[in-house]
């Protein structure tokens, strides 16, 4: 009778990537997973699945067409990204918004995934 046991998800301490404990190197960013943590290691290596999606890209697109939703379309939030484009952004109150959320790394894609990466 064999058993078989499930390896539990951990996450890569760089980029944030779902990877199993056997896995020594992260397939999205090439980390060595046997380098033990520290200072120097990203402060968002636990918080689970990082955007493909640049913060860098959505601040600026914010920045200068947040009004339009540009941002918005560029995370794939189409929805509410044409409810900017109607609304100006909700009159540019959801606009700046949005610009505090990119730059403090709580923005987030249409799955849920976090804009950490500059």
């Amino acid at each position: 009778m064999s058993t078989t046991t499930t390896a539990a998800t951990v996450y890569c301490q760089k980029c944030g990537t779902p990877m199993t404990p056997q896995e020594r190197f992260c397939r999205r960013c090439g980390y060595d997973s046997t380098v033990p943590w520290s200072a120097a290691a990203p402060a968002y290596a636990h918080v689970g699945p990082v955007s493909d999606s640049r913060r860098l890209a959505a601040f600026l697109l914010c920045f200068f067409l947040g009004v339009f939703g540009a941002h918005r379309f560029y995370v794939g939030k189409i929805g509410t990204g044409v409810l900017w484009l109607v609304t100006f952004g909700f009159l540019t109150i959801g606009m700046l918004f949005d610009l505090i959320l990119i730059v403090a790394g709580e923005f987030r894609d249409k799955q849920g995934r976090r804009l950490l990466e500059w």
